[in-house]
């Protein structure tokens, strides 16, 4: 079979074209390649860096619980409470979404108040905290004093401070409210290295 010039050139034609469009395909790829590499690069410098560096938070804590009263006179009070609540996070560096809550306070209306706070995520690692302040109806500002935890909180460095609002006292202890203000700033503790003690080779 004998093909015609127009025939023989419209073959050489879809030919050089077809490879053409070969070449533009791989020229993609390649790209689309190199990009995946340069973010998961990226994603993991990030990472690397996000573990030494000061995740700063705000958030809100409400909590519930039972309050002992113990007068010392008629103008001072002491009580222990007992509560166990919420607390959620906002901000794009926090450390996580939110934590149950669990906190013990010994406060004095002449001395103040201290306490101490545990926080639990989701996977069930905790974080501790010390509190103190001033405890009183025209200055009770409160600050938190982060003492390491479990988990990927383990050696957990920082600090956090908020004002607190009573929302129910009742007679018999029952005591519900809610913080305002808060905010931090917190560090996680770098990667404790795997021993290989004890281990046969």
């Amino acid at each position: 079979m004998i093909l015609s010039k127009s025939s023989r050139t419209k073959g050489r034609d879809s030919g050089f074209w077809r490879r053409r469009r070969q070449f533009a395909l791989c020229i993609i790829t390649l790209a689309i390649a190199a990009q995946a590499i340069g973010c998961g690069s990226k994603m993991r410098s990030q990472e690397a860096v996000s573990a030494s560096e000061w995740r700063e938070f705000q958030g809100t804590w409400t909590a519930a619980g039972t309050r002992s009263t113990l007068a010392l006179g008629d103008d001072r009070r002491s009580a222990i409470s007992h509560f166990t609540g919420s607390l959620m996070l906002a901000g794009e560096s926090r450390p996580a979404v939110g934590f149950r809550s669990e906190a013990i306070i010994f406060n004095d209306s002449v001395s103040g108040m201290v306490g101490r706070a545990v926080w639990t995520d989701d996977n069930g690692e905790q974080v501790f905290s010390e509190l103190r302040g001033e405890g009183t109806a025209t200055n009770n500002k409160i600050f938190g004093t982060l003492l390491g935890g479990t988990g990927k909180y383990a050696g957990v460095t920082g600090s956090y401070e908020f004002s607190w609002r009573f929302l129910l006292e009742t007679e018999d202890g029952t005591v519900q409210g809610q913080s305002i203000g808060l905010n931090g700033r917190v560090r996680l503790g770098q990667p404790q290295p795997v021993s290989n003690s004890g281990v046969s080779r």
